[in-house]
């Protein structure tokens, strides 16, 4: 202001006479008018602004609408599909189903779409009645404890804040889960349930697949219960039997620009050599390894530890985290599908959709060679499922062994049992069924349609980045075991892990990894106690958090009691981490090491034996010093066991019934007072 003062009166005010009172004078005008002038400015602008913007807001919205790129409605209109699947899938199997029960819409004269809830605007669901005999179906995979996939997250989030009026919306849901977990199934009875309050009609019931059991056979018998209702519904029928429709279609790229052929990445074409943060399941991190040592001093396993570097990925992580490796599968498993099947494995092709309109233009990267798609896009390993199986049925020319392969891809009772016994239980693979049926021999390019995707394996991390700010620890145990056909069918990530050794090229030992959050987190005051559970490999989240405990003593704080339970098969065999945690042990950080040897003795002991001979000190922790509870390790037995001696503790010193006790314990869990991090 002094300076637009000074400006403005030099040119019209002459020599003052009295300059007391004229400075007096003026500054006072001045003062008025601005201010005058500021309060009209202030009037204009923002009476103005409303006048202006109030009458466009409703055109804004009207355009916006047509043309959003999320809306699955216009798409649905734009190529005449009346049923939409949407899948919340973490390893590919919701996706897989969903994929199935679009493609089955045909024999009933509907069209359908299966669609990535994370890639459209699920509030659009209200307008799925603008479709003639339409139909929204879910596929819900429940991810952790009780949690969405992360596909599904947002779609859960809307879920939980909407008061969408859903009333003319027919949909049905089919739940994805494993009965040895505590929240069987939480995420497709939540949309079941929360789309029926927001007012959406159920036409069939809620499917529940159990993968503790058999996943597909609780697939196929919800499936073929709920195309009837279908048809009931819309009053429409079959229009006969089920048909082969390829999804894709075969180019083979004679001349084609290497540099421009997939090798392996996951999203972007050579991502690999030039790699860019940040760094996600479409885009992970090839971290070197460091470190690869066997654990244990003797048995039959193969317990390794392995570190990652992470250095100069700006990839950070927690204690309690999951790491997600991208494996391969065994070279000598691709050379033999390409040997029995007699095709050029280094042959450069695309599978290009059929629908164009899809967002997904290719099951795999491409292009790429059937090498690579075997080595690391495909499922080479796991039976495959029922409709595998009927769509190869009709390349085997040997009638006994079409009719095997269609019977048990049929919905009937002798179908299913000859399935789980010849597929399931002989665990026959892909490679398996090919040498098994030697006149079934598919076109190389519908097999890998077919087959799932390979999918990223998950390890809890077992370090600390307080402690390794530039590292990934890894504690895992090799999979090997011998099938009913007495064949030996290896375990694909860990063993690919074992030859991860280092190297001074590093070519060897490069891993495509990146890092999931979890909600399995030390206390926010570190002077809370915790109890740590966790036999096995089910150390590994432990050993970060005791590493993690240690350093914050180290920076001077105050630091609660520690207790660790762990529990393997022979003291002088299997105990790992031996020498960190008695080291730890004895420098007071970890205040108790309970260590049960199961099978040194001739009655077994297990962690939760050594929990009930402790019971009172584990209860006074609990109810006196407010401790967190972990578990870590086997869903099916373990973490099991490990709650019920928990419900007994409880009730034996808190005085209560045994419903009393068990609501205690789940009120914990509430409080994120006892987390699980626990595999099936």
């Amino acid at each position: 202001l002094t300076t637009m003062e000074d400006a403005r009166m030099e040119p019209n005010i002459p020599p003052p006479k009295s300059t007391s009172q004229q400075d007096a004078l003026f500054s006072m005008m001045d003062v008025f008018l601005i201010s005058l002038i500021t309060g009209l400015f202030t009037y204009w602008f923002f009476f103005r602004k409303k006048k202006e913007e109030v009458p466009d807001l409703p055109k804004m919205q009207s355009v916006a609408a047509p043309v959003r790129d999320s809306s699955f409605i216009e798409k649905m209109k734009k190529t005449g599909r009346n049923i939409v699947v949407f899948y919340g899938s973490q390893t590919g199997t919701a996706e897989e189903f969903a994929n199935r029960l679009s493609k089955d819409a045909h024999r009933y004269g509907l069209r359908g779409m299966a669609a990535d809830p994370e890639e459209y605007d699920l509030s659009d669901l209200s307008r799925l009645s603008e479709i003639d005999k339409s139909l929204a179906v879910f596929c819900m995979a429940t991810y952790g404890e009780g949690d969405p996939t992360d596909n599904a997250q947002d779609f859960y989030d809307w879920l939980q804040e909407t008061d969408a009026d859903l009333s003319g919306l027919r949909f049905a849901v089919f739940g994805l889960g494993n009965k040895t977990y505590e929240h069987f199934n939480a995420m497709g009875k939540y949309v079941d349930k929360r789309l029926e309050e927001l007012g959406a009609q159920r036409i069939f019931e809620l499917g529940l697949g159990d993968d503790d059991g058999n996943l597909e056979e609780d697939f196929i018998t919800w499936r073929e219960q709920f195309w009837p209702a279908v048809c009931e519904h819309f009053g429409v029928e079959a229009t006969g039997e089920e048909s082969s429709i390829r999804q894709y279609e075969l180019v083979v790229h004679t001349d084609v620009n290497m540099n421009k052929v997939y090798t392996g990445e996951m999203g972007r074409l050579k991502s690999y050599e030039n790699q860019k943060p940040p760094f996600d399941a479409k885009n992970p991190f090839l971290a070197q390894v460091m470190e690869n040592r066997k654990l244990n001093e003797g048995g039959e396993r193969h317990l390794m530890h392995l570190e990652l570097d992470i250095s100069n990925s700006k990839i950070r992580y927690e204690s309690g985290d999951h790491v997600a490796v991208y494996p391969a599968n065994d070279s000598s498993l691709v050379n033999q599908i390409g040997e029995i099947l007699g095709t050029d494995l280094d042959t450069v092709m695309s599978l290009n959709n059929l629908d164009e309109e899809s967002n997904k233009k290719h099951p795999f990267p491409c292009p790429t060679s059937y090498r690579t798609a075997l080595t690391y896009y495909l499922d080479i390993t796991n039976p495959p499922r029922t409709n595998v199986l009927y769509e190869l049925a009709q390349y085997a020319t040997d009638a006994s062994e079409q009719e095997r392969l269609r019977k048990m891809a049929s919905s009937a009772a002798e179908g299913k049992a000859l399935y789980l016994s010849w597929v399931v239980e002989a665990r026959r693979n892909i490679l398996a069924i090919l040498q098994d049926m030697p006149s079934l021999r598919p076109p190389i390019d519908h097999l890998c349609e077919l087959l799932p995707r390979l999918q990223a394996r998950y390890y809890s991390i077992a370090s600390s980045s307080k402690v390794h700010p530039n590292a990934i620890h890894i504690c895992a145990v090799t999979v090997e075991y011998e099938t009913k056909t007495g064949r030996l069918n290896k375990g694909v990530a860990t063993n690919w892990l074992k030859n991860k050794v280092p190297d001074e090229n590093g070519s060897n030992s490069l891993v495509p990894m990146y890092v999931r959050k979890s909600q399995f987190r030390l206390p926010f005051k570190p002077s809370t106690p915790v109890i740590m559970i966790g036999p096995g490999t089910g150390i590994a989240p432990f050993i970060g958090f005791i590493q993690e405990r240690a350093w914050l003593r180290q920076q001077g704080k105050e630091v609660g009691e520690t207790v660790l339970y762990y529990g393997c098969r022979r003291q002088h065999e299997d105990y790992l981490y031996r020498e960190e945690l008695a080291r730890f042990h004895q420098e007071g950080v970890l205040t108790q090491l309970n260590v049960a040897f199961s099978r040194d003795q001739a009655e077994k002991v297990y962690v939760q034996h050594l929990l009930k001979k402790n019971k009172e000190n584990i209860w006074k922790l609990v109810n006196e010093g407010n401790a967190h509870i972990y578990v870590c390790g086997d869903a099916r037995n373990m973490a099991r066991d490990v709650q019920n001696t928990f419900y007994e503790i409880v009730a034996e010193f808190g005085n209560m019934s045994q419903p009393q006790a068990v609501d205690y314990v789940k009120k914990l869990m509430t409080k994120g007072r006892y987390s699980l991090d626990v595999w099936s």
